[in-house]
């Protein structure tokens, strides 16, 4: 005769879980964001002072103030160019002798004085203003950053100048 055995398990003693009822459907919900731009934008000073100096000085230097660019374009592997270019520098009618030209007009970008984000901000090699020369650039750019450098304008002054309260326009721009 044959034995029959008979195991029975209880559900504490074997760590067994009791099941639950699946949902009878599911529905999955795609979900999406959008993070948009800010834009890439510069500020500078809307105006600054060399100071004075005696007639017959040879010239005249002094910083502008801070040039910030900010970033907040969020982008991946990102870079800008800053760029400044200048006009000539007059008084009264703006003669001959009452005319700084801006070949005179050298900007030396000196180094940033704040950064934010993740990149590298490298100052431009400045130069004579009389056409467009790099001030300042960001590359490997990595979200949103800024850069702020305060430049050093130096003014050559000719021989031949008159005296005056002499002005001129220093554009900053960015890309």
């Amino acid at each position: 005769m044959r034995k029959r055995l008979f195991v029975v398990a209880s559900a504490i003693g074997l760590g067994l879980v009791a099941a639950t009822a699946l949902p009878a459907a599911a529905v999955d919900t795609t979900v999406t964001f959008s993070i948009t731009t800010a834009g890439l934008t510069i500020s500078a000073p809307g105006s600054a002072s060399l100071g004075s100096v005696a007639s017959g000085t040879a010239s005249i230097s002094g910083q502008i103030g801070p040039v910030t660019v900010t970033d907040l374009r969020g982008t991946l592997n990102g870079s800008w160019t800053a760029t400044v270019t200048g006009t000539d520098f007059t008084t009264g009618g703006g003669t001959g002798p009452e005319t700084i030209p801006n070949i005179n007009v050298s900007y030396s970008p000196g180094p940033a004085t704040a950064t934010t984000g993740t990149g590298t901000f490298t100052p431009g090699p400045g130069g004579i203003i009389n056409v467009p020369r790099v001030a300042f650039t960001g590359t490997a750019l990595v979200g949103n950053n800024s850069a702020t450098w305060n430049p050093t304008l130096t003014v050559t002054i000719p021989p031949a100048t008159v005296a005056g309260t002499y002005s001129g326009t220093v554009t900053h721009s960015v890309a």
